[in-house]
């Protein structure tokens, strides 16, 4: 490591003809650097991402505009001579290599048109880092349009048809029932006799897009309730206070778990009037829910030989503040074989973020619903991320971002 740093020192002569963007603590804002990146790849440069090397920097060359760029967005940069720095952070003796990025991913999220009275976390990023995204719908998801993007996120979504599982508390309310009038309009319009059939399709139709290369990312309850509604196919499993007609007699028995991507032996939670889709969720104990002393840790990966998990977990700290939501944390024993776990809490074991193949693509799941909000409310403002240009929490979800954009290797051995 020692030889790595001297390199780097090196590298910063005064005829570099390239620059690097840190992103350790020397960084003034570690999520517009994430925009600055994409700005660069959709402008034809090609980036280094440097693995492991002062919190996963980027080297970027010199010229076409990116000097001015990074200056207008307050990202801090550094004059190098790319070649050295590349050089050494692929040195053997240390567990860093680099992955070069080659294009800007095509960026869709799963949202509706309405308002709705809480925020998304990952639209939130998006928009403070100024990477362009297309929302798209159930419409589009039927119509094929998924091919168009290499990643897709799913907004906080309830992929069962239960309305967010809200009914015990805000039915009464003009925004939960207007919700619901939406939803069932669009489910006969677009054919489907109730909004679980509907949601069941448009699951099994984001699943194909992953098994045949797209890369999916959810928070929350975006992600259980996806493997959940897969899981249940055809099964009724919607209680009647939410659509009318009975559910399927043993249901929780029935649950095929050959349809899932992330989890298996769960159960549904079929009371309407409890905020739980499944026991694949588990909040951290009354005495840990404190941001004070609600945390988890994330993975150390080999940047050599597991790229793919070193990107997704790369950060200038290795602890990270937990946060809740519908969804907080999954499960560790539900967790399919397979699936790898990036971040965990080191008291409770339960796992707050992970990712795995399913077919030619990747799903990375991450429970919580706002990195900097600790127990984020209906109603509720969103989060001013100019007050947090340096979350760990936010950076996790912008290491997805950029994933799409490394260049297809061979396992290196």
């Amino acid at each position: 490591m020692r030889a790595l740093f001297l390199a780097l020192a090196v590298a910063c002569a005064p005829a570099a003809q390239d620059i690097l963007i840190p992103m350790d603590d020397e960084q003034s804002d570690h999520l517009r650097a994430y925009g600055a990146v994409y700005w660069a790849l959709d402008n034809g440069l090609d980036v280094d991402w440097l693995l492991n090397v002062r919190g996963g920097s980027f080297v970027i060359p010199a010229g076409g505009g990116i000097q001015t760029e990074l200056r207008g967005r307050g990202v801090r940069f550094e004059d190098v001579d790319g070649a050295l720095a590349t050089a050494a952070a692929e040195s053997p003796a240390a567990n860093t290599s680099v992955v070069r990025l080659e294009k800007a991913p095509r960026i869709a999220v799963y949202a509706p048109d309405q308002t709705l009275p809480w925020d998304d976390a990952v639209l939130l990023a998006l928009t403070y880092a100024e990477v362009p995204y297309e929302q798209i719908y159930d419409g589009d998801v039927l119509e094929g349009r998924l091919g168009e993007f290499d990643w897709v996120h799913l907004h906080h979504e309830d992929f069962t048809g239960q309305y967010g599982k809200f009914y015990s508390v805000y039915n009464g309310h003009a925004w939960y029932q207007q919700q619901q009038l939406e939803a069932e309009a669009s489910a006969q319009a677009l054919g489907f006799s109730k909004v679980s059939e509907l949601k069941l399709a448009v699951a099994r139709t984001i699943r194909s897009y992953v098994s045949e290369g797209g890369f999916l990312f959810a928070m929350c309850s975006g992600a259980d309730t996806f493997d959940l509604a897969l899981a249940a196919g055809g099964l009724d499993i919607v209680p009647p206070q939410m659509d009318g007609d009975g559910t399927t007699p043993g249901a929780p028995d029935l649950l095929d778990f050959s349809q899932t991507i992330a989890f298996q032996d769960f159960r549904p939670v079929m009371n309407a009037l409890e905020y739980e889709h499944a026991d694949i969720d588990v909040a951290p104990p009354p005495s840990l829910r404190s941001p004070l002393t609600d945390y988890f840790t994330l993975f150390d990966f080999s940047a050599r030989y597991d790229p793919v998990p070193t990107m997704l977990t790369q950060n200038h700290v290795s602890t990270v503040a937990g946060f809740m939501g519908q969804t907080s944390a999954f499960r560790a024993d539900a967790l399919k074989p397979g699936v790898v776990v990036l971040g965990e809490s080191p008291t409770t074991g339960a796992v707050r973020y992970l990712y795995g193949p399913a077919g030619q693509g990747f799903f990375a799941f991450y429970g919580g619903h706002d990195p900097e909000d600790y127990q984020h409310f209906v109603g509720d403002p969103p989060t001013d991320l100019a007050l947090h240009r340096t979350s760990p929490g936010y950076r996790l979800i912008l290491n997805n971002v950029l994933f799409p954009a490394a260049k297809k290797q061979p396992q290196k051995t």
